[in-house]
């Protein structure tokens, strides 16, 4: 890369990916003369690669013109990572240097990326909180490990996860040996995604599905019954009977009273989503849409 840079000419820098950047109406930067080996230092990039993130091409796109016309042509990568070196992406030295220099320079895309991925991180970590706070007593330490967010090596991570939630599992069987007290502690816990602004579940909230998937149905349905629910276990619960596990197994169709139970407490004080799902036929419902 720095080999390539040393030999440029000029460096056309476009707010957009390389299918793009032809277009007028993206912003561009011309970088020439000295201000080709400040760009380099901040183009600086770790040895060895990462391995591709994902399919997308990135942006913005940077076309590295040499003294005989050829060009070479690289993307920025989720902004903290060069795409077009190598076979992979290879990591910034330091991403947030560049996000500055191009805003300096006109080109602010990046810039509000990252305040926007900022913000969706401090998000995410807040709704990782409430979910911590919201475990059944004794667990807390146990979600804490479970919900880790993932490292860059997916494996390892996927590993941990694997372990934390083995253990979250034992420690559930050992602090509520009663099935009935286990299966309504874990369908408040299970509800509490339900209430989320953001929408849709995290690997986490599957993890307390899948510990309700591994109790018996029968009692599941008895935990329901067995003493009036609160509004936070029947929350767990219309995210656990909407669940494909639950479904293909059991279908659709709740018998009664948790049929009627459910049902109305979604028509009195359910999410859109439930509702959503009233209206597809889940729970027992009749099917409107």
């Amino acid at each position: 890369m720095q080999d390539v840079l040393n030999r440029a000419t000029r460096v056309v820098i476009v707010e957009g990916s390389p299918d793009e950047a032809d277009s007028i109406d993206l912003t561009r930067l011309v970088v020439t003369g000295d201000e080709i080996a400040d760009l380099a230092s901040h183009l600086a990039i770790l040895d060895g690669g990462t391995g591709d993130r994902c399919r997308c091409n990135g942006w913005p796109t940077i076309m590295v013109h040499g003294p005989d016309g050829e060009t070479t042509c690289w993307t920025l990568h989720h902004q903290i990572g060069l795409r077009g070196v190598g076979n992979c992406d290879a990591d910034l030295r330091d991403g947030p240097a560049l996000t500055e220099w191009l805003a300096r320079r006109g080109l602010t895309g990046s810039q509000k990326v990252q305040e926007g991925l900022a913000e969706e991180e401090a998000e995410a970590e807040q709704r990782r909180m409430r979910w911590i706070r919201a475990a059944p007593a004794g667990l807390v330490d146990a979600a804490a490990d479970v919900s880790r967010p993932p490292g860059r090596d997916d494996e390892a991570w996927s590993r941990q996860l694997d372990d934390a939630e083995d253990r979250l599992a034992a420690l559930i069987q050992q602090h509520y040996p009663d099935a009935i007290e286990r299966i309504r502690a874990l369908l408040a816990w299970a509800g509490t995604c339900s209430r989320e602004s953001s929408g849709g579940s995290t690997w986490y909230d599957m993890v307390v599905l899948r510990q309700l998937h591994d109790e018996a149905p029968d009692l599941v349905l008895a935990a329901l019954a067995a003493v009036s629910p609160s509004p936070a276990q029947l929350d767990g619960a219309s995210e656990l009977f909407c669940a494909p596990e639950w479904t293909k197994a059991h279908d659709r169709h709740l018998p009664e009273p948790q049929r009627s139970m459910l049902i109305g407490h979604i028509q009195a004080d359910g999410t859109d989503a439930m509702r959503r799902r009233l209206s597809w036929g889940y729970y027992g419902a009749e099917r409107t849409v």
